[in-house]
């Protein structure tokens, strides 16, 4: 039994070391920092709450950032996961080439977060690139997707939707995991399938909604890569989501300290959301042998 444990520590110690090396460290130090000035070539000075008062006082551009990447998340996520449970749904059907299909709508989920896809991404939405001229074909003018501060968010929630493939997967694996007999019986009952998909599909699916929301909204406010190669934060800020802002504070200003009172707050913003999401699930999720289902 003990070598046992020796061998069970041993195996763990590499994920343990590097839990604390990468995560539990810079945790710990980022709050320390939110608490000081630091611009990298001297000692961090303590200030106590000199940062969050700037912050919430005197900071417009983290309003302005902040209200951005809210406007970003209410949007992408809720049309994001209903794309992936329409496409899941679909998909759950047994269509020849299903397994081609699946693959097909899976990889953009696999490559949209890379950098060549957040290029490609400028490239189709430029003045003269692709989605241009598709709607020229149909007699429409051109856009000007990134130029003007009404479409560039637009564009951008756009890239983040289009890769729903994680959440599709989960929702398709939930799909098939409902049992025929329920659908069965709906049928003998001669309820419709607009029925049966509201009052069967989507009360057990609760628990796989809820767990795609979370993960989903928590990505959502990372965003970085989109805004960060295809616009920059532009034009006039419409883009300039929080992990932007708090990359040009730490790494183009060197002021590490307020960078890290800015990941505080942004920290805080999901841990309350995550809490009211927790919160209000026991009012809409169902989980199997729950006395209200």
């Amino acid at each position: 039994m003990k070598g046992q444990r020796v061998f069970g520590l041993a195996y763990m110690m590499p994920y343990i070391i590097g839990l604390l090396i990468f995560t539990a460290i810079p945790f710990v130090a980022s709050l320390y920092l939110a608490f000081t000035k630091y611009d990298l070539m001297s000692a961090p000075r303590w200030v106590g709450f000199d940062n969050f008062e700037r912050l919430f006082s005197r900071d417009r551009t983290f309003w302005k950032s902040l209200n951005v990447t809210l406007i970003y998340v209410f949007a992408t996520v809720p049309l994001k996961l209903a794309f992936a449970l329409f496409i899941a749904a679909i998909l759950n059907y047994k269509l020849r080439f299903i397994g081609f299909f699946r693959t097909a709508f899976y990889v953009p989920s696999i490559l949209g977060g890379s950098i060549a896809i957040a290029v490609l991404w400028r490239y189709i939405f430029a003045t003269e690139g692709l989605a241009n001229m598709a709607l020229g074909l149909i007699g429409l003018g051109p856009v000007d997707w990134f130029g003007d501060p009404g479409n560039a968010l637009f564009t951008i929630t756009l890239l983040r939707c289009w890769q729903f493939g994680s959440a599709m997967v989960i929702f398709l694996a939930a799909l098939q995991s409902i049992d025929r007999s329920l659908y069965e019986a709906a049928a003998i009952d001669g309820a419709s399938k607009t029925r049966v998909f509201f009052s069967i599909t989507l009360p057990l699916l609760t628990p796989v909604i809820f767990f795609n929301l979370i993960m989903q909204m928590v990505q959502a406010f990372q965003e970085f890569n989109g805004p960060y190669i295809i616009t920059q934060g532009g034009p006039l800020k419409s883009t300039y989501f929080l992990p932007l802002y708090i990359y040009d504070e730490a790494f183009k200003k060197f002021n590490m300290g307020y960078a890290s009172a800015i990941a505080w707050v942004l920290f805080a913003i999901i841990m309350v959301l995550t809490l009211l999401a927790f919160w209000s699930s026991k009012k809409w999720v169902y989980y199997a042998g729950d006395k209200r289902s």
